[in-house]
C-alpha cells in the first residue's frame, strides 16, 4: 500500500482527536472516530484501493475526491471496511454531471443525498430495509450515509454559512440512507428497474429535501393508497415547489400487500401518481401565494415529467399504513442515478 498524503496530527488520546476536529470544523457536529493512518490504510486495503485513487471529479469545480480522502470520511463516520464500496459507488453517482453536485451542495433549499441500497450488499452488512427504516438504529445505514455528508464537507468545502448556503436544512444532511426489502416485496427491485443486472449490488442516489409520512390503512382498494400518496406529493407542489422533478416515495408492507393484493406493480403505481400529481397554477392561491399565479391561472403543472420520474421503494415494518414521500431538490437540475457497487474480488 501506497503511503498516505494527508496530513498527521499528534494527540493525547481518542477525546483529543475529537476535541481537534469539532475545533477546527472537520465533523458534522456529531463525534468521531480517529481516522489513524493504520486504519484508513486497512480501510483501503480492504476495498483494494489505492489512496491517490480518483472516485470522482465534482464537475463544476473541478474538485478531486481521491479514495483516501473517501476513507477518512468512512473512519470518521463509524463505518466498517466493508462499508466502503458503497460509500465509493454513492460518491461515483454524485459526481455524474446529472445529478448536480454543486448546486446540491451550495443551494439555499438544503438538499441531502438520499440513498437506496439493493442487492445482496444489504444482507452481508446487515443493513435496515424495516423496522425504524428512516430513522435511527442501524450502523450501516447511519454510517454509509454520515460518510458521505463527511466527504462533502471536508473535500468539497460543504461548510454550512460558507459554500453550504442551506437556510434550514434537514435531518437528512446527517444521513439519509436505507435498504430496500427486497424479501418482502412482491416487486422488482429499484436497481433493477434502473437498468442494473438481476442481483446486482448496486446504489440510487437522489438529491431531496425532507421527508413527509402519509397514512392510509382504511381501504383495500390500491387507487385510495396511491391518491393518498399523490396528494402529499401535491401539498407539496404548492407550499414547496410546483416545478417537476423526480419524486421518491417509501411504501411499507401493509400498502405493499394492498397493492400486491390488487396485482399492482411499480409501474401502475408510478403511472396513477403521474396522472395524478398535477396542480392548476391557480390554487397557489389557496397557500398564500396568490401574487405569483400570473396571467395562466388554468395552466396544469405535473410533479413528474414521465412516470419513470417516481422512484418506488419498498421499505419499512410490517404493521401500519405508513408510507412517506419524498420531494426532490431543485426539479431538473438534479435526477436519479443508480451505479453498481464493485466489491474487492
Amino acid at each position: 500500500m501506497e503511503p498516505l498524503q494527508s496530513h498527521q496530527y499528534e494527540v493525547a488520546d481518542a477525546f483529543e482527536a475529537n476535541e481537534l476536529f469539532q475545533r477546527n470544523g472537520w465533523t458534522d457536529g456529531l463525534p468521531i472516530v480517529p481516522p489513524t493512518e493504520p486504519i484508513v490504510a486497512h480501510f483501503l486495503e480492504s476495498a483494494g484501493l489505492a489512496p491517490d485513487a480518483i472516485v470522482g471529479i465534482e464537475p463544476v469545480r473541478r474538485r478531486r475526491i481521491p479514495a483516501e480522502k473517501v476513507a477518512i470520511a468512512a473512519v470518521m463516520a463509524g463505518c466498517r471496511p466493508e462499508y466502503l464500496p458503497v460509500v465509493v459507488a454513492t460518491i461515483k453517482a454524485m459526481c455524474e454531471p446529472e445529478f448536480g453536485l454543486h448546486g446540491v451542495t451550495a443551494s439555499t433549499g438544503g438538499s441531502a443525498p438520499f440513498v437506496v441500497v439493493n442487492g445482496p450488499v444489504r444482507l452481508s452488512l446487515g443493513m435496515n430495509a424495516t423496522h425504524n427504516v428512516l430513522g435511527n438504529g442501524s450502523r450501516p445505514n447511519a454510517t454509509i450515509g454520515r460518510a458521505l455528508r463527511l466527504v462533502i464537507l471536508n473535500v468539497l468545502g460543504g461548510i454550512p454559512g460558507q459554500l453550504d448556503r442551506s437556510t434550514l436544512g434537514h435531518p437528512g444532511k446527517f444521513t439519509f440512507c436505507l435498504a430496500e426489502d427486497e424479501e418482502d416485496s412482491p416487486w422488482l427491485p429499484l436497481a433493477t428497474e434502473r437498468g442494473m443486472p438481476p442481483g446486482a449490488s448496486a446504489i440510487t442516489v437522489l438529491a431531496v429535501e425532507s421527508p413527509h409520512q402519509v397514512m392510509n390503512e382504511w381501504t383495500h382498494e390500491p387507487r385510495d393508497i396511491a391518491e393518498t400518496y399523490a396528494a402529499a406529493i401535491r401539498a407539496n407542489m404548492l407550499t414547496y415547489s410546483i416545478w417537476a422533478g423526480t419524486y421518491a416515495i417509501v411504501i411499507g408492507r401493509q400498502n405493499r400487500d394492498v397493492f400486491a393484493a390488487a396485482g399492482w406493480s411499480k409501474k401502475d403505481i408510478r403511472e396513477y401518481v403521474h396522472e395524478r400529481a398535477r396542480v392548476k397554477r391557480a390554487d397557489w392561491a389557496a397557500v398564500g401565494k396568490r401574487a405569483v399565479v400570473g396571467k395562466d391561472p388554468d395552466r396544469i403543472h405535473t410533479a413528474l415529467r414521465t412516470p419513470d420520474d417516481l422512484l418506488v421503494v419498498s421499505a419499512g415494518g410490517p404493521a401500519g399504513g405508513f408510507g412517506a414521500i419524498i420531494p426532490p431538490w431543485y426539479a431538473e437540475k438534479s435526477v436519479a442515478v443508480t451505479m453498481r457497487i464493485e466489491e474487492k474480488p
